[in-house]
């Protein structure tokens, strides 16, 4: 087995683990792993090193199996419908959210998930390191729903949200909240957060004692739902993909 080292590549744009993880093969620290078990080799080479960097023209297998070389960065924003479980497979055997995506989408993951019965923005990308950053809650950005409650929450309860609850040893929140418009039964709240856990503003709300009926996620950073009708998908262009996460996050950069 010979070892590949960076001399071979003057051309090298990228991290073999970087390249891994962007193609949706594993993460870094699994690609890394990989590479150290034998599992990895470039143009017939078995890789010693996880730090290697490989040209964009590099054939690159994984246990003997050609992996397709990285497509260039892209991000869609798909609206979501309520009743689909955002998996490729359901062990329930629920509809899911890939399954009712339009054709002639490439292979797609998901920039984390909404929970069956809510609905709006779901963002998705072929870059599975742009993923697993943008889902990382160091990464800062804010979620924003509109949210429709039976009945009406009182100040002190806005307070405790904003200031975070503590349900079954887990923290939610907080939760910015405020009231949009009341009707008879329901209340329409706008709520922000900065990380999304599983069913978190439902689990918060029924901690007050309010049920949610109804969830719309509307924004997810600097990415927003718009008039975006329920099941289309709409690719964001790659100048406002710079203009938001910056080159270094959608491009092949030297030495990265």
């Amino acid at each position: 087995m010979n070892r590949i080292d960076n001399s071979e590549y003057p051309s090298a744009t990228m991290r073999v683990s970087k390249i891994l993880s962007r193609a949706g093969v594993a993460s870094r620290r699994v690609a890394e792993k990989m590479v150290q078990a034998g599992r990895i080799s470039v143009n017939g080479k078995v890789l010693k090193s996880p730090g290697v960097q490989i040209g964009l023209n590099d054939e690159i297998k994984v246990d003997g199996k050609r992996i397709p070389r990285p497509e260039p960065t892209r991000v869609w924003r798909y609206h979501k419908p309520a009743g689909l479980v955002t998996t490729e497979r359901d062990e329930k055997g629920r509809d899911t959210v890939f399954s009712n995506l339009p054709e002639g989408l490439p292979r797609v993951l998901s920039v984390g998930r909404l929970d069956l019965g809510s609905e709006g923005l779901l963002l998705l990308t072929n870059d599975g390191e742009l993923k697993q950053w943008m889902e990382r809650p160091a990464t800062g950005w804010l979620r924003r729903y509109r949210v429709r409650a039976r009945g009406r929450l009182k100040d002190s309860q806005i307070q405790l949200l904003k200031r975070g609850v503590r349900v079954k040893g887990q923290k939610l929140g907080p939760l910015q909240v405020s009231l949009d418009h009341q009707t008879r039964a329901n209340a329409w709240y706008t709520v922000t957060l900065r990380r999304g856990r599983n069913r978190e503003v439902r689990r918060a709300f029924e901690f007050v004692n309010l049920q949610v009926n109804r969830l719309i996620r509307v924004s997810f950073g600097p990415f927003v739902l718009g008039d975006l009708r329920p099941g289309a998908v709409a690719e964001v262009r790659r100048k406002i993909l710079r203009d938001r996460l910056g080159d270094n996050r959608i491009g092949y950069q030297r030495n990265s």
